[in-house]
């Protein structure tokens, strides 16, 4: 019986940040899983922070959470959602995490008096950590490198993965690097000196890249191919144009099957396949494409002005879309703008309105204020999150006239603590990593709203928080309308509330956005956006 070999693609960046790394990745796990291969990803992010949790949406985004609870980069939301390989810690490795178990395997001693080093000691950690996800239920594990090449913090992730060609055989390893051709109006023309000189530095670490993804405004001329694999040493065919995708960004995997990069890959790697099958990728992007009506929904929060900070959620409202043949089109309102201008003219036009997650007080009025608008107004209201705890503090505020509620993360000395931190949490010093976290599993109540859009009695969904509805105070929100539909099995921790006397109001605790696909939309995502259409109709009825 022969031996499974799982070969590794590993994909670097050059030129510039933000090339789309994380698409490119997701993209090449798509086709190969659409050739019947079992594929794993993984994300090596350089900076020395152990997870993203702490770090500030402003310099990093939205933070992606795993079932297992991994805090993790933004960029395995994509892999999720263009793939079915499952991710977990293993599925994203920092620095801090790298250097944190080098120094704890130093203090036990493991290393046996030797000067632990950058080689062979961190870049041993580094291939360990690849290693980890090639198991033997998986084809191909593709790693993609944070950063880009020439930034010193991630020589030794490039160094690495320099070695690890050695170490399991380069015909087991297929380097993609993505690169970009800018083009210089002034000069009228596109340049390939950048992607020269990236491919320069990647070769002078001891790393030929195999195939070439060229980034580009405009459509790359036959010469320039020419030049870019002659001078990058690069074979001709894997030269590929990935021009910028105005509609959707899920046009990158057909974009790049039409360039014939799977089966580059399939024959390089020399992996065994059935023809691809993009059928039902396709069918999806036909939705995008032809859309049978609008809707308006509107985002209310306080990071309104990074694209990446509610990156899952503005993507599980585009899958809401999809589903619906319809087009979503999103306002990103800052809160303090509600808070600021007012409601009715900030809010003005919408036909649904979303309050996302966040933390600190900042933005919270106008986040109250939001909420208020859309259940005096009957417009479909989704709360995510502190969503939900904006929802119970504006209820307790407006409907049972408790006019200081509040959540202790706001006010410690409130007089009505709606939201507050469980008993386990008050002994909590660390940040990092110490939320309610992963995945959770919930209880929802027959005949609710909650019940009726799962159509299931318990459901699992993904947790990043510590505060929690206060129990003392749901005898009397339920007494006046509020109505808690969903909760932890044993019934102690409140994870969604809706009312029923609204045409559309739900919130939850937890991060449904985590767990949406653009070929199957979210439940409650999708059920948000169709009570915002009707919400629509009716107002054209009226």
């Amino acid at each position: 019986m022969s031996k499974h070999i799982c070969k590794h693609i590993f994909v670097t960046g050059g030129v510039v940040s933000s090339l789309g790394k994380g698409l490119t990745s997701a993209s090449v796990g798509l086709l190969l899983e659409n050739r019947g291969l079992r594929v794993r990803l993984q994300k090596l992010d350089p900076y020395l922070n152990i997870d993203p949790g702490t770090m500030s949406p402003y310099q990093h985004g939205e933070v992606y959470v795993l079932d297992d609870g991994t805090e993790t980069d933004l960029d395995l939301g994509h892999y999720e959602r263009f793939t079915s390989g499952p991710l977990t810690r293993q599925s994203n490795y920092t620095s801090g995490r790298i250097y944190q178990s080098i120094l704890q395997k130093e203090r036990r001693g493991e290393y046996l008096g030797s000067t632990v080093q950058v080689i062979p000691h961190v870049t041993d950690e580094i291939k360990s950590a690849i290693r980890g996800v090639a198991t033997s239920d998986v084809d191909v594990v593709i790693t993609e490198l944070g950063g880009t090449v020439g930034d010193i913090e991630g020589l030794p992730y490039l160094e690495a993965i320099r070695q690890f060609a050695l170490d399991v055989g380069k015909n087991n390893c297929l380097y993609i690097h993505l690169t970009l051709v800018p083009y210089l109006k002034a000069a009228g023309e596109s340049k390939t000196k950048p992607t020269q000189t990236s491919v320069m530095q990647l070769r002078q670490i001891g790393i030929q890249p195999d195939v070439l993804i060229c980034r580009t405004e405009r459509e790359m001329s036959e010469g320039m191919k020419d030049k870019i694999a002659l001078f990058c040493n690069v074979e001709r065919r894997a030269v590929i144009e990935e021009r910028d995708k105005e509609l959707s960004i899920y046009e990158v995997p057909v974009s790049l099957s039409a360039n014939k990069l799977d089966q580059i890959i399939v024959e390089k790697l020399d992996l065994e396949t059935k023809q691809l099958d993009m059928s039902v990728w396709q069918s999806m992007l036909n939705r995008v494409f032809n859309p049978r009506q609008e809707v308006s929904i509107g985002v209310v929060g306080k990071y309104i002005s990074l694209s990446d900070a509610y990156k899952s959620i503005y993507e599980s409202l585009d899958h809401a879309g999809i589903a619906l043949e319809s087009r979503v089109v999103v306002r990103r309102i800052d809160s303090e703008e509600v808070e600021r201008d007012g409601a009715d003219r900030a809010l003005a036009g919408l036909d649904g309105i979303l309050v996302p997650g966040g933390f600190g007080y900042r933005g919270i009025p106008g986040k109250l204020a939001a909420v208020r608008y859309a259940r005096e107004k009957k417009i479909p209201f989704f709360g995510i999150c502190l969503g939900l705890q904006c929802a119970v503090i504006e209820f307790a505020r407006s409907v049972l006239g408790l006019k200081e509620a509040n959540t202790t993360e706001i006010d410690a000395d409130t007089r009505d603590p709606v939201v507050c931190l469980l008993d386990d949490q008050f002994s909590i010093t660390d940040m990092g990593g110490t939320m309610r976290l992963g995945s959770y599993p919930c209880k929802l109540t027959p005949s609710s709203l909650a019940h009726k859009v799962y159509g299931a009695d318990e459901v699992l969904e993904r947790h990043r928080h510590r505060y929690e509805f206060n129990n003392a105070y749901r005898q009397i929100f339920e007494s006046n309308g509020m109505r808690f539909s969903g909760t932890s099995p044993d019934g102690n921790l409140v994870e969604v509330v809706e009312i029923p006397d609204h045409p559309w109001f739900l919130a939850v605790q937890s991060h449904p956005e985590f767990k949406s696909k653009p070929t199957k939309s979210h439940p409650l995502f999708r059920e948000f956006v169709r009570a915002s259409l009707d919400h629509k109709d009716r107002r054209r009825g009226s």
